[in-house]
């Protein structure tokens, strides 16, 4: 007992000893930043608050600076702060790279101090949610500043020490959602002492408490200029400081718990240039074999820096089939096997997964031994999956898609009608005895056969294929095993439906998945967080009942399999099109959900390449489409807790591949902006760190880099950085034998020819880095545009368009005058959404691919072979179109016919040898062969003539989210040697319905979000924006040609809502407007309205700029809801 009480004591003087060292320390350590930005409504009150704490900074000699500069946040600012102050800031305040430098000051011990609306900031970024303790959730009206009284529940607390228990005062009311549990509550509002109080008897409208390495206190009081003349609340504030400031101390950054500095980390590209660039292995030196779609295998070396080909498959490669996954052996040191999963080409459907011998140089195409063979249909596209890897015990992870067309329905695929199964997913995602729509785990045995490793879902056959782990997946495109625990990870690519329906049920949502174990993941009857569809009867257009998680049933009669299906498990991750509201930091707009490793420091030897621990036991999921890369923290069980921005200032083009090297760093493939095509920007790179003295960065800035001789550029090099801040030299050359050693050199070529400029930067300590560009000189680029008159951001019921597409070239002429207007393509499409986006590509990768056989038909004409071979004729050779009818349909012929054009050869048609050509390249041979089986009778052909009338009424009546979208192309002839060069142009015309939300910058405006629960009358959520008095809204370039009128779509509530004046101007500058109106609300009106502006004739783009002004300054003109523009008649 004695014992007990002396600990207690012990701890009780430690304590208190602490507690006196706090309050007696030297307050002049305390440095506060007061940041007072806003991107909604604006505090008249940020003034008087700024001039408040600057008075307390003299008053109790601390340091306090202002600002409204967000580029403050970095962190050699911030090392000069303790204390920041959020002011009554409002909206997106910081961007990704900004908001990571917040995260890491607090994490190396800052202080947080949030004042009023600073609870109105940054929605969409959950971690500040969890800093800051709550999101505001509105707060009373007519008026909104009120009488009540506070209670003071911590009377101990240095910021509260000197109230009374009760205080009463005038304020501007928050409620409050999203209220974090951790938070000590230090003042209670007394929802009986004023209306409109929504968080009950326990509303907390003061708190702190210590946070990710840091502290935060916050006050929901602090509207009103009185607040910082008012002695109590001033000295709540100044002991918000003092708690917030801790001891007084700088900020330590080398604590592991901070996260590391971005500039440590360096994008270095090791190729370019790839053609649909899958998966990629990394070998134990740290060469890389990486597959392509149409069949090709590469290697970079890293002894050369140099990409090699080291075979090409033979596959089918059309739809999304081809050549899909790569992985190596576990065992690959000693037994050198590798594994690839591709559509082989030929009539039969299917795909393998095959293991192959590499070893280190070639694939021993021999060697190959099919392990699994999965069933598919070839008539329709899509969904392929196709991402392998490995587990604990060896175990092989192999996805697979459900092979279903997406063309029908952007919700879950169930047509059951007969001839229509490749519309029905249920013949395979949710089809125990299929392997599609799958995720399978086998064990590989030496001798090429594999056994069924224990814990699959289906033990007995009877009821499934025991190959199958996860059933009732989508498109699982990348998978991921963590190495430790066996937890496997994948994103699924959803459907494309961006609303709920009544008839069909959820919307379409991406989804990054956890399975620990086996199980069933839903689809088709289910999506998200397991929200289902309805099960539609399409032979009779009949809706029915929506289908249950906990038993799901497959009545389908293209279903082999069991009917009763296992409880469906959701996923980890989940979000749809719009803004998540579970996951607001994954952004809005196309989706492809992609799964990436797990990080585990031990697994890596230490140095200063491995990637900090900051970053251990943390998984990594990315974007394709949104280009971001997110680190997930997992508690020990592996439940999701929270998701950050991986570099967010890194741009990536549609990364398609993420995997850790043997150093622990990132290997990556990049496929490039255009679908189905060879990209300059398709990329395999390395994500590097270093933990000591940082790689400069090169950087290489210039106009244009093409055109005709002599060609002169400016290169700028100064934009390269070192961030130890340390003096680089700079080392230009520049293809042609010249060099230089400027920053920023001036450089003449005057021969025409492709040059490779290389910038390389190095600094003292010997470290460089080099950034390459690309100089062809002596063709120029062609201009190419689409010629009509009439609107370019909108298209209307029953309209049309007269257009034509301009041509000009330096050398070719244009279109009439050198030009044959049959070398120009033309495409028009609708995009509906709801249908898949790879459909969309696909029909305009055609019109590329047109523009790309061009290329190749100039290569043809410039070349001897058309002495021998004739378009239609025999001649020497066979005719073009024979040899196009003969060959087309398999991608592997292109590389062969290639290398027998090179190489020559004989007896296919006849004895006659046909001459070698080792004068032209491989890509250049690909190309003229690629127009030869253009040629064929199998080949599609498409397009619209290069001018004409084109009537835009492929979109359904009262459909609302539509885009036209046109593509022109063009491949000049090429000049002087140089390669023909291609020019395109895409326009897109959208239905001219647009949200209120989708504005580009507001002032005293703000957004809310609507759901059914709040306003009955709504079948579906919605975003309004509430402009205040004198308010501001921006949309950037819209086109105003021939728009007539603007419909807006407004919600009014005399409560709330004033009405007033509403003025629209063209332009942030422009002076007068070019349309208003007046709003009138009446005391009965509730509910939804539409608002007329008649415009003055207006031509060309413009941002379109809506200033309010209130009837009554107290409050909202209205809830702004969307616009409609009209045409003038």
């Amino acid at each position: 007992m004695k014992k007990r009480l002396l600990v207690i004591l012990l701890a009780i003087a430690i304590l208190a000893i602490g507690a006196w060292l706090f309050l007696t320390r030297d307050t002049r350590e305390i440095k506060v930043l007061v940041f007072s930005r806003t991107l909604n409504y604006r505090h008249e009150s940020i003034p008087a608050g700024k001039i408040a704490i600057q008075t307390l900074a003299k008053k109790y000699d601390f340091a306090a600076d202002t600002t409204e500069d967000a580029s403050i946040f970095n962190e050699k600012a911030l090392r000069n702060y303790n204390v920041v102050v959020f002011l009554n800031t409002t909206g997106d305040v910081l961007n990704d790279a900004q908001q990571l430098e917040l995260n890491r000051w607090i994490q190396a011990g800052g202080g947080f101090v949030g004042i009023h609306a600073a609870a109105d900031t940054e929605y969409d970024w959950p971690w500040y949610g969890e800093l800051v303790g709550a999101y505001f959730n509105g707060h009373p009206n007519n008026p909104n500043v009120r009488d009540a009284s506070v209670t003071v529940v911590d009377k101990y607390h240095l910021s509260t020490k000197h109230l009374p228990e009760v205080w009463k005062r005038t304020d501007e009311w928050y409620n409050y959602k999203d209220i974090q549990p951790g938070i000590n509550v230090l003042i209670n509002l007394d929802e009986k002492s004023y209306e409109g109080g929504t968080n009950g008897e326990k509303h907390p409208i003061a708190w702190y408490r210590e946070f990710d390495g840091g502290r935060m206190w916050y006050t929901g009081m602090g509207h009103t200029n009185e607040c910082y003349s008012d002695e109590n609340y001033l000295q709540l504030l100044w002991g918000g400081i003092q708690y917030a400031a801790g001891p007084g101390v700088p900020v330590n950054y080398n604590n592991s718990r901070v996260a590391p500095e971005e500039n440590r980390f360096q994008k270095v590209v090791l190729d370019y240039n790839l053609n649909e660039p899958m998966e990629l292995a990394v070998l134990p030196n740290e060469d890389i074999l990486f597959i392509e779609r149409k069949g090709a295998v590469k290697l970079y070396k890293k002894s050369d820096n140099k990409t090699r080909l080291v075979t090409t498959l033979s596959v089918f490669s059309k739809l999304e089939d081809g050549l899909l996954g790569l992985a190596l052996d576990p065992d690959y040191t000693r037994n050198k096997w590798v594994y690839l999963y591709y559509s082989p080409a030929g009539d039969d459907a299917k795909q393998v997964l095959s293991r192959f011998i590499f070893d280190g140089d070639s694939l021993q195409r021999s060697s190959e031994k099919v392990i699994l063979t999965v069933k598919t249909q070839r008539e329709e596209c899509c969904h392929t999956g196709g991402s392998i890897a490995f587990g604990p015990d060896n175990l092989l992870f192999l996805s697979t898609g459900d092979n279903t067309s997406p063309r029908a329905t952007g919700y879950g695929p169930i047509d059951e009608r007969p001839g229509r199964s490749a519309w029905d997913a249920q013949k395979s995602a949710s089809n125990t005895n299929d392997l599609r729509g799958k995720i399978l785990r086998i064990k590989p045995e030496d001798d090429g056969t594999y056994s069924i490793p224990k814990g699959n879902l289906f033990s007995d056959a009877a009821q499934g294929r025991p190959e199958i782990y996860v059933m009732g997946v989508r498109n699982p495109f990348r998978i991921s095993v963590d190495a430790k625990n066996g937890f496997l990870y994948w994103g699924d690519v959803g459907p494309d439906a961006g609303k709920d329906s009544t008839g069909f049920g959820s919307m379409g949502y991406d989804e990054v998945n956890q399975a620990r174990k086996a199980g069933n993941h839903g689809w088709p009857y289910f999506i998200g967080n397991n929200q289902p569809y309805n099960h539609y009867d399409y032979a009779k257009n009949q809706t029915g009942p929506l289908f249950d998680p906990k038993k799901p049933i497959n009545t389908s009669p293209n279903n082999t399999g069991i009917k009763e299906l296992p409880e469906a498990v959701p996923p980890m991750i989940y979000y749809p099109y719009a803004s998540s509201k579970v996951f607001p930091l994954v952004g809005e707009g196309g989706r492809s959900a992609m799964a990436g490793p797990v990080f585990y420091a031990d697994q890596f030897p230490a140095s200063e390449r491995r990637f900090p621990d900051y970053y251990d036991k943390k998984f990594f999921a990315y974007e394709w489409m949104r280009g971001w890369i997110m680190a997930i923290t997992l508690n020990e069980n592996g439940d999701y807790q929270r998701m950050e921005r991986f570099l967010p200032s890194m741009k990536l083009n549609n990364l398609m591949d993420l995997t850790m090297g043997p150093a622990g760093d990132f290997y990556a493939l990049e496929y490039g902006t255009n679908w189905f095509s060879q990209n300059m920007d398709a990329r395999l790179i390395h994500i590097t760190y270093s933990s000591a003295n940082r790689v400069p960065v090169a950087h290489i800035t210039s106009g244009s880099t093409i055109g005709k001789t002599p060609l002169t550029i400016a290169f700028k090099g100064d934009q390269s950085r070192d961030f130890d801040g340390d003096e680089l030299q700079y080392d230009w050359t520049f293809g042609d034998g010249e060099k230089s050693t400027d920053a920023n050199p001036t450089h003449v070529f005057s021969k025409p020819g492709e040059y490779k400029v290389a910038l390389t930067v190095t600094d003292p300590a010997g470290e460089k880095s080099t950034h390459e560009t690309t100089v062809l000189a002596g063709n120029d680029l062609p201009q190419i545009s689409i010629q009509f008159k009439g609107n370019r951001s909108f298209f209307w019921d029953n309209g049309s368009l007269t257009y034509e597409v301009a041509v000009s070239d330096s050398e070719d002429g244009s279109i009439g005058k050198g030009i044959d207007p049959s070398s120009v393509t033309f495409s028009a499409d609708y995009l509906a959404r709801g249908r898949d986006v790879t459909e969309i590509m696909q029909g305009h990768q055609a019109n590329v691919e047109a523009s790309a056989f061009l290329v190749g038909k100039t290569l043809l004409e410039n070349s001897d072979c058309k002495a021998c071979h004739h378009l239609t004729d025999k001649s020497v050779g066979p005719a073009l179109t024979l040899i196009a009818d003969k060959y087309a349909g398999d991608e592997s012929n292109v590389s062969k016919l290639a290398e027998k054009v090179i190489k020559g050869g004989s007896g296919v048609w006849g004895d006659l040898m046909m001459s070698a050509h080792p004068q032209l390249s491989q890509d250049d041979t690909e190309k003229m062969i690629r127009y030869i089986l253009s040629l064929s009778k199998k080949a599609a052909k498409s397009g619209l003539p290069h001018k004409g009338n084109f009537v835009m009424n492929k979109h359904k009546a009262g459909e609302k989210e539509g885009t036209y979208i046109f593509t022109a192309s063009y491949a000049d002839k090429g000049a002087n040697g140089m390669k023909p060069l291609v020019a395109t142009e895409v326009l897109a015309l959208s239905y001219p319905l647009i949200g209120a939300d989708k504005f580009k910058e507001a002032k005293k405006a703000t957004t809310f979000l609507v759901t059914p629960e709040i306003w009955k009358e709504l079948k579906e959520d919605i975003t309004i924006v509430l402009p205040a008095h004198e308010a501001m809204v921006r949309y950037e370039g819209i086109d105003l040609t021939d728009v007539g009128q603007i419909k807006l779509g407004i919600a009014v509530a005399p409560s709330y809502f004033s009405g007033g004046h509403l003025a629209i101007y063209s332009g942030v500058d422009s002076t007068e407007p070019i349309g208003s109106v007046d709003l009138e609300i009446g005391l009965t009106d509730l509910g939804f309205k539409e608002l007329l502006v008649n415009l003055k004739p207006t031509e060309g783009r413009h941002d379109l700029v809506l200033k309010t002004t209130c009837k009554d300054p107290s409050k909202v003109f209205a809830g702004i809801v969307s616009m409609e523009f009209i045409k003038r008649k």
